[in-house]
């Protein structure tokens, strides 16, 4: 069953209202989506709709999120907006013994399909907190970034109904 509605949902709640951090080199942003990575978009007139259009188009899409199991979908596609499609998606092909491609096709499917799901969850939010630790902007950003990583595990573990 599709989940992007459900996934989408956590993620517009961990962006938050619109910011303009001049130390965010995104700079002007609402529902996650900045005007550096959409220069044609009216940011501030933006709405939930053209968000989810731009969410699904540019982000779920690419990760194959209706082909993920649930939790896993949720995982990789807050990677991918938070951190980028392509690296959410290579992190999630090491995590499953792939080679890394930044493609997600039929090998990279029937890996994450073979794998416990709690394992790969792990192994991805491991990749996921070693890219955030070793970017230069962790001093500043750091805190909410891990937080945001620690709630997504959260979620994702209840929507595959694991206990860890």
């Amino acid at each position: 069953m599709p989940r992007f509605d459900e996934c989408l949902k956590v993620v517009l709640d961990l962006e938050g209202e619109p910011t303009n951090d001049p130390r965010d080199p995104g700079g002007l942003t609402k529902f996650g989506i900045s005007k550096r990575s959409h220069p044609s978009v009216d940011i501030l007139g933006l709405t939930r709709e053209e968000a989810a259009d731009i969410y699904r188009r540019e982000y779920w899409n690419p990760i194959h999120g209706d082909a993920l199991p649930a939790g896993i979908d949720l995982l990789v596609f807050d990677a991918a907006v938070n951190q980028g499609v392509k690296p959410a998606i290579i992190m999630l092909q090491l995590a499953a013994g792939v080679q890394s491609d930044s493609v997600i096709g039929g090998e990279t499917l029937a890996a994450v399909s073979s794998q416990p799901k709690e394992k790969l969850a792990i192994l991805f939010s491991a990749r996921r907190a070693k890219r955030y630790a070793t970017n230069p902007s962790v001093q500043v950003y750091g805190g909410g970034w891990f937080n945001r990583l620690f709630v997504v595990f959260a979620i994702a573990l209840r929507e595959m109904q694991c206990q860890i």
